[in-house]
């Protein structure tokens, strides 16, 4: 069995395993005519369950022709210009280059001990993205596993500035639009259940910020001490971005820590056209990105940044075997010391692949092809009477839902946009998303790939539209 072992003895092994692997995804990757063949659960669940894993194929051809029939043939190809669902982006070849460097060599990013160059990469990236956001010379940051892991690391820190008495009295300010995590973070950093104050939208999706400032002024007088507040550039549902600038001021005049989600947003960092709708993000004490939503990664590759180094230290715990305080003087640099997590993976190899082949305005066109692509859809919902589109598109989101020009009860139509996604979706046509608005169901596209083109889109409501029919039809049918 040592023969396995990635080693000086077994690289030419390597070599021909690894081209193999490759050269079945490739042909895979130019063969596959849409993002998914609409197996189900029941239909794919036995074939996994009959494997019998103490019974090992021994050959890497017989693995890869069993894998091509439990995972390749019926994976969610997200490179498909008709994936149109969650914020799951295509990939650029520089960075799944990386990813297979980054899994051969192995580095562990805790320790210099375990990474070296790996560390002073990560480092370097931290820095480039710090200054791109505005931080200024005192900023620092961490990579992580996504933007759930980013932004309960940089509440931990707002709880820790907070220096508050009493967890009880710690009050967190988000809109009502914010990812989920914000309000799990909450709950496991051990904060009251009502800790998390929601903050109404406006019409485009974005935090009030008069009503931000009359909870604030309410959290004082009621004797709480407000924690922090989250603003949003790029909410998950609607791409939405809040006044980050409006919200700066207010976070400087209660003396509250901004975090901005920018897990989505991030993108606009790097964009050649629309860097100017995150202004304000300059201002934030904690930032968070995902490089893996809007940067074209692999996921994951996420980091949490902030305004001032020092705030890190909260998460700094030493260990003799691992990262002892003598380092600190001896001034070898540990990314443990800012970490949540020990075991690292080196996914900022992948963002730095990325640059160094195609560069930041690379990345940032490609942001903004898709920018460009949402308005085009929004267009076309717009004038089509058979949809009802929410709201104008920030980013690359779009929300609708199909509205029968002969059904008025809300529940009916409801019951057809379920429908169409759950049809559409067995079809592996088109994958697409859902939410809820107002107590609606609508329909979701997150638009992440510059290869979906807007006839692609016209094509798809087309087919959501005749799914719905179809349902409305049969219904008719029962009913009568």
């Amino acid at each position: 069995m040592r023969s396995h072992l990635l080693n000086d003895t077994t690289a030419e092994r390597y070599r021909s395993s690894v081209t193999e692997g490759i050269e079945r995804v490739a042909a895979k990757l130019a063969a596959t005519d849409r993002p998914f063949t609409g197996v189900t659960v029941d239909a794919l669940a036995p074939a996994i369950d009959a494997i019998d894993l103490d019974k090992p194929l021994l050959d890497t051809a017989a693995v890869l022709d069993e894998l091509e029939d439990v995972y390749l043939r019926d994976a969610i190809y997200f490179h498909h210009p008709r994936y149109l669902a969650h914020l799951n982006c295509p990939v650029v070849i520089p960075a799944v280059l990386g990813e297979a460097i980054l899994s051969a060599v192995n580095s562990s990013l805790d320790t210099w001990d375990q990474s070296a160059g790996g560390t002073l990469i990560e480092r370097k990236l931290i820095d480039w993205t710090t200054a791109r956001i505005g931080l200024g010379e005192n900023a620092d940051g961490v990579f992580t596993s996504g933007g759930t892991q980013s932004n309960l690391q940089a509440l931990l820190l707002a709880r820790e500035e907070a220096k508050s008495d009493s967890f009880a009295k710690l009050r967190i300010f988000a809109s009502e639009v914010s990812h989920f995590s914000v309000k799990k973070s909450a709950k496991l950093l051990g904060l009251s259940q009502d800790a998390v104050v929601s903050i109404p939208v406006d019409h485009d999706k974005r935090m009030q910020t008069v009503a931000l400032a009359h909870e604030l002024e309410r959290c004082r007088k009621d004797g709480l001490v407000p924690m922090a507040v989250v603003a949003t550039a790029g909410t998950t549902d609607f791409g939405s971005i809040d006044p980050l600038p409006e919200i700066a001021e207010l976070c400087q005049q209660f003396d509250t820590w901004m975090h901005v989600d920018a897990a989505y947003g991030c993108g606009l960092l790097a964009s050649v056209k629309y860097r100017g709708r995150i202004d304000g993000i300059e201002r934030a004490d904690s930032v968070t990105v995902d490089y893996h939503k809007s940067f074209f990664q692999p996921v994951s590759s996420s980091a949490v940044l902030v305004r001032d180094a020092s705030t890190l230290r909260h998460a700094t715990y030493h260990a003799e075997y691992l990262n002892p305080k003598r380092m600190v003087q001896e001034r070898i640099p540990n990314q443990v010391d800012k970490s949540l997590q020990t075991t690292r993976r080196f996914d900022a190899l992948k963002l730095w692949m990325t640059l160094r082949t195609m560069g930041a305005d690379g990345i940032g066109q490609l942001f903004d092809e898709v920018c460009d692509l949402a308005v085009e859809g929004w267009q076309l919902l717009a004038a089509d009477p058979r949809f009802d589109v929410v709201v104008k598109p920030t980013l690359s989101t779009l929300v609708f839902r199909y509205i029968p020009a002969a059904v008025t009860d809300p529940d009916e139509i409801d019951r057809a946009n379920l429908y169409a996604r759950k049809a559409l979706f067995a079809s592996g046509d088109a994958v697409v998303a859902g939410t809820k608005v107002q107590g609606r169901h609508y329909l979701k596209f997150t638009l992440l790939n510059p290869e979906t083109t807007a006839e692609d889109i016209a094509a798809v409501l087309d087919l959501i539209a005749g799914h719905a029919e179809q349902y409305l039809g049969e219904s008719l049918d029962r009913a009568s």
